[in-house]
């Protein structure tokens, strides 16, 4: 890190040195406007592929030579495995050496936002933007659409210069529009420009500026304010910043030197940048690859030695080269296929993404802890391959996809004795894991997609890259947050505390999900959530009336209650009143069992992003604000400890 940033510092001084022994006094003359109102990196991940920077510099250069020719141009890529769209547009009153030096500027900075595959730069004579989908018709964007209301010229305080802005910008919106995208206008010491790019159509532009008229006014009464939208740009300033063509043709002559120094040094500069930082990229990235393999090398030998491993090559033969009509599916840390040994055996192969940061923690967990134990409810782990181009885990073939297909996508209507059987066999595997096997574990993820069914509908429990031994003198885990959103317990979401009992709130979704037969989007309206509306047919005792509609009235009433209730008990946002899964076990078992009163649970805020189903393997699953908003919606009353029940 210390290297890089040592790279872009001496590179940066030589940019400026270079600018500032290329001035010349009638350079003065000339405002390329350069001054950066806005950069916007998306969040994305970066493109895993060696040949998406030099594509870069290749559609930057091919738009150095449209916007050479005709003041703006767009340009798009596209190779097997990514696409660049780029497009780069001066403000109509640049002079033509202006436009140069504006876009020699943009193009030297927006580089900051890679390996990100989309960013944006606004700077006040032009603008200039990649990204990885054809945005060229895209009018505003919620999420990045911005306003600068920084002022280097004061802030207004008289009422009459808010209401000359206020009408400048309407009549200068109004004459964008007329105007083929573009207008500059200055009335009693107030001056603007409003632009569309050239890819908005008339009505596109209309709607571009009509919010940036609304946003750039709640600047005032600053002096100056900014609208960036992704497709139009308007300013405002008591300052004449926009150019005269006429006037700076005068120039031209002057400055066009300067300019032919710098648009031919800055490229040059720009690239080695470039190269300099993919050239350390690929280090960084080769040294962690050789890490990595390094700790996998510390253990082949025992693996090699053990009935545990298998040859890269017999796995790829047997998924047919992961051929994708074999693929079964794909999560957060790879895919799974579907292999036939020579033996005549099926498999399941996954394969992990290294890509991933934590994959060799999680390859290595997973082996670790499910690779010496078994139950009839746990997916078992039959080897493992680490000495190919990538790691493998080979578990036993599951033929009946997960319990999420069934949920969500209806693959197979699942009958009440079904349904029944996959919650008490679930629990079954729960309790084994938090007590019935050498070390207490907890699973961390469990959620229907992680509970695959056999031939029979007999559930199993898999992917245990998350799971975590717990040891018996431990009341409780600080770890980071991972799993998935809408299944993980709150104590755990908020605080970071791991118990078995975050399992037990996993189950507890789950176990309302199957019976309801939909999933439980967490993070909706409270009217909306599953929890939020089996809760409130339980208080007024008609719990029958959450089952799916699928089942058409077919199952005990009785016995869909106490399950529902069980599943409640499960979801209490208090530790100590949710029952353990030795105990949720007996319940399920033992009709004669009496079962607590559960108490209301947690209702999660709707600002939280409803991705229920989407796995996070990262230690910022929820942004600050997020787990604020959180700690204050969730119940932290304690009630009495749950009361265990008699066989």
């Amino acid at each position: 890190m210390n290297l890089r940033i040592k790279i872009f510092t001496s590179l940066a001084s030589w940019i400026i040195i270079l600018i500032a022994f290329g001035q010349t006094p009638p350079f003065c003359l000339s405002d390329p406007r350069i001054f950066e109102a806005g950069l916007f990196c998306g969040k994305r991940p970066p493109v895993p592929n060696s040949s998406y920077i030099p594509l870069f510099v290749q559609v930057m250069q091919s738009l150095s030579q449209r916007v050479t020719a005709d003041h703006w141009g767009n340009y798009t890529v596209h190779s097997a495995d990514f696409s660049i769209y780029s497009l780069a547009q001066c403000h109509s009153d640049l002079s033509h050496d202006d436009c140069l030096q504006c876009y020699a500027a943009s193009r030297t900075r927006l580089p900051h936002c890679l390996p990100s595959p989309s960013g944006r730069i606004f700077l006040d004579g032009c603008f200039l933007r990649y990204d990885n989908y054809s945005f060229f018709d895209e009018r505003t964007d919620p999420v990045w659409d911005g306003v600068n209301c920084n002022s280097t010229v004061g802030v207004g305080v008289d009422v009459e210069f808010g209401k000359h802005a206020a009408g400048l910008i309407d009549n200068l919106t109004a004459a964008a529009v007329a105007n083929r995208g573009h207008a500059v206008e200055g009335r009693k010491g107030v001056f603007g420009l409003a632009e569309c790019w050239k890819t908005l159509s008339r009505d596109g532009c209309r709607e571009c500026l009509a919010k940036a008229n609304r946003v750039v006014k709640s600047c005032l009464p600053s002096r100056e304010g900014r609208s960036l939208n992704a497709g139009c740009y308007l300013r405002y300033s008591t300052i004449k910043f926009y150019s005269n063509q006429s006037e700076d043709s005068n120039s031209k002559s002057g400055v066009s030197r300067t300019v032919t120094a710098i648009a031919i040094a800055l490229p040059v500069l720009f690239f080695l940048l470039l190269s300099l930082f993919s050239g350390y990229a690929a280090y960084r990235r080769w040294r962690k690859r050789k890490q990595e393999r390094d700790k996998l090398g510390r253990i082949s030998y025992s693996y090699n030695k053990s009935n545990l491993n298998f040859r890269y090559e017999t796995l790829e033969k047997a998924t047919n080269y992961f051929d994708n009509s074999r693929k079964l599916g794909q999560g957060g840390a790879g895919s799974v296929y579907k292999g036939n040994l020579s033996n005549g055996k099926t498999v399941a192969v996954k394969r992990l993404f290294f890509s991933t940061t934590q994959w060799v923690d999680e390859f290595f967990n997973e082996i670790n802890l499910i690779s010496g134990i078994e139950h009839k409810n746990l997916v078992k782990l039959l080897g493992c391959s680490i000495e190919g181009p990538e790691s493998l885990l080979v578990y036993e073939f599951v033929p009946n996809k997960s319990l999420e297909e069934c949920i969500r996508n209806k693959a197979k209507i699942l009958n009440w004795k079904e349904r029944f059987n996959i919650i008490v066999g679930t629990a079954e595997g729960i309790a084994f894991l938090h007590g019935g096997c050498t070390f207490r574990i907890i699973h961390r993820d469990i959620k229907s997609s992680n509970i695959l069914l056999d031939e029979n509908y007999n559930p199993k429990i898999a992917d245990f890259g998350l799971a975590r031994c717990f040891a018996p003198d431990k009341t409780h885990l600080s770890t980071g947050i991972a799993g998935t959103l809408g299944y993980m317990a709150p104590e755990y979401l908020v605080k970071g505390q791991l118990t078995e009992k975050a399992d037990v709130y996993s189950f507890g979704v789950l176990v309302l999900e199957l019976v309801c037969g939909r999933k439980n989007n967490a993070f909706e309206e409270d009217s909306g959530s599953l929890l939020k509306t089996v809760w409130k047919l339980y208080k007024i005792n008609r719990l029958t009336e959450a089952v799916d509609h699928l089942l058409k009235g077919d199952f005990p009433a009785w016995e869909v209650s106490r399950v529902l209730k069980i599943g409640l008990l499960c979801t209490q946002a208090s530790v100590s009143q949710r029952p353990s899964m030795e105990e949720v076990v007996r319940m399920l078992a033992n009709e004669n069992c009496e079962i607590p009163e559960p108490t209301q649970p947690p209702f999660l805020n709707s600002m939280v992003s409803a991705e229920s189903d989407r796995s996070s393997y990262s230690t910022n699953s929820s942004s600050p604000n997020t787990v604020k908003k959180l700690r204050d919606r969730y119940s932290s009353a304690e009630s009495s400890s749950i009361q265990s029940c008699d066989l």
